[in-house]
């Protein structure tokens, strides 16, 4: 592949704004091991190598099992999972997908305060919006290292 534009040394005004997003995230209602699951499942979805390969290391080294990684792209049909994080789930790949009806929102809602629910798009959207920028300018695929970015 053709070398892109680094968007870490070209972007940091306009990732100022990201970050922070990502700071608020980080200090969620939303449990981080939750967190993990739907970074991890969002990036499957969007096809984002850096971010699975980022988000996965993230979740062993917090305990996160193999198998529960391995299960996440079909989640609904594994015994893995509790009721809140298949909520999660159901959320996450809704809002990925810019389409979140009634039905879902009323499967998902008893899992999950209102404030909850914010904070959980909130981490939804931030994961998709950092796909997006890592999938536009590739770089490092398999160079994350635990802890790299604090």
């Amino acid at each position: 592949m053709e070398k892109r534009t680094n968007f870490f040394v070209k972007g940091q005004e306009a990732l100022k704004p990201l970050f922070a997003m990502g700071n608020y995230v980080k200090n969620s209602r939303i449990e981080k091991p939750l967190q993990l699951l739907i970074e991890v499942r969002v990036s499957q979805i969007n096809g984002c190598a850096y971010c699975l390969d980022m988000h996965w290391k993230d979740a062993r080294a917090i305990g996160e099992t193999e198998q529960r990684l391995y299960g996440l792209s079909v989640w609904q049909e594994s015994p893995y999972y509790s009721d809140r994080e298949r909520a999660a789930l159901l959320w996450a790949e809704a809002v990925t997908a810019s389409k979140v009806p009634d039905t879902v929102y009323d499967e998902v809602s008893p899992h999950f305060s209102e404030e909850e629910l914010i904070d959980l798009t909130m981490a939804v959207t931030t994961i998709n919006t950092w796909n997006r920028l890592n999938i536009s300018f590739p770089h490092g695929v398999g160079t994350y290292r635990v802890g790299q970015f604090g």
